[in-house]
Protein backbone atom coordinates (compact mmCIF):
# COMPACT_ATOMS: atom_id res chain seq x y z
CA UNK A 1 0.00 0.00 0.00
CA UNK A 2 2.93 1.90 0.77
CA UNK A 3 4.49 1.88 -2.69
CA UNK A 4 0.92 2.33 -3.95
CA UNK A 5 0.78 5.68 -2.32
CA UNK A 6 3.89 6.65 -3.04
CA UNK A 7 4.03 5.69 -7.06
CA UNK A 8 0.41 7.87 -6.99
CA UNK A 9 1.70 10.85 -5.67
CA UNK A 10 4.91 10.92 -7.95
CA UNK A 11 2.42 10.87 -11.04
CA UNK A 12 0.11 12.93 -10.00
CA UNK A 13 2.55 15.56 -8.70
CA UNK A 14 4.93 15.32 -11.98
CA UNK A 15 1.38 15.80 -14.11
CA UNK A 16 0.40 19.03 -11.94
CA UNK A 17 4.51 20.10 -11.45
CA UNK A 18 4.06 20.14 -7.61
CA UNK A 19 5.92 18.42 -4.66
CA UNK A 20 4.92 15.23 -3.95
CA UNK A 21 4.86 16.68 -0.40
CA UNK A 22 1.95 19.10 -1.30
CA UNK A 23 -0.44 15.85 -1.93
CA UNK A 24 -1.84 14.65 1.55
CA UNK A 25 -4.31 12.03 1.69
CA UNK A 26 -7.27 14.58 1.98
CA UNK A 27 -6.21 17.36 -0.18
CA UNK A 28 -9.02 17.52 -3.08
CA UNK A 29 -8.13 17.54 -6.91
CA UNK A 30 -9.99 20.89 -7.23
CA UNK A 31 -7.17 22.52 -4.85
CA UNK A 32 -4.70 20.94 -6.59
CA UNK A 33 -6.08 22.71 -9.54
CA UNK A 34 -6.70 18.99 -11.62
CA UNK A 35 -8.63 20.54 -14.80
CA UNK A 36 -10.50 17.56 -17.14
CA UNK A 37 -7.26 17.43 -19.10
CA UNK A 38 -4.93 16.51 -15.86
CA UNK A 39 -7.27 14.17 -14.85
CA UNK A 40 -7.10 12.03 -18.50
CA UNK A 41 -3.61 12.20 -18.00
CA UNK A 42 -3.51 11.28 -14.80
CA UNK A 43 -5.55 8.04 -15.04
CA UNK A 44 -3.17 7.06 -18.40
CA UNK A 45 -0.15 7.24 -16.20
CA UNK A 46 -1.93 5.42 -13.77
CA UNK A 47 -3.62 2.63 -16.19
CA UNK A 48 0.23 2.38 -17.59
CA UNK A 49 2.61 2.33 -14.29
CA UNK A 50 -0.06 -0.24 -12.74
CA UNK A 51 -0.90 -2.25 -15.76
CA UNK A 52 -4.75 -1.30 -15.08
CA UNK A 53 -7.54 -0.08 -16.07
CA UNK A 54 -9.79 2.62 -14.56
CA UNK A 55 -13.58 3.12 -15.22
CA UNK A 56 -13.69 6.61 -16.50
CA UNK A 57 -17.19 7.20 -14.76
CA UNK A 58 -15.68 5.92 -11.56
CA UNK A 59 -12.18 7.77 -11.95
CA UNK A 60 -14.86 11.03 -12.23
CA UNK A 61 -16.03 10.56 -8.93
CA UNK A 62 -12.78 10.62 -7.34
CA UNK A 63 -12.04 14.01 -5.54
CA UNK A 64 -9.62 13.55 -3.07
CA UNK A 65 -6.01 11.54 -3.37
CA UNK A 66 -7.50 8.79 -1.09
CA UNK A 67 -10.23 8.17 -2.68
CA UNK A 68 -8.07 7.42 -5.80
CA UNK A 69 -5.85 5.89 -3.39
CA UNK A 70 -8.54 2.99 -2.60
CA UNK A 71 -10.10 2.94 -5.63
CA UNK A 72 -6.66 1.41 -7.31
CA UNK A 73 -5.37 -0.35 -4.49
CA UNK A 74 -9.46 -2.34 -4.98
CA UNK A 75 -8.05 -2.69 -8.57
CA UNK A 76 -4.77 -4.00 -8.01
CA UNK A 77 -6.77 -6.84 -5.63
CA UNK A 78 -9.08 -7.45 -8.02
CA UNK A 79 -6.32 -8.06 -10.57
CA UNK A 80 -4.30 -9.82 -8.44
CA UNK A 81 -7.37 -12.63 -7.62
CA UNK A 82 -7.44 -13.19 -11.11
Amino acid sequence: MKDVRKKLSSIVAEQLSIKTEEIGDDVTFDILGVDSLDRVEIVMKIEEEFDIEMNDDEAEKLKTFSDLLAYVTQLLEQAAAK
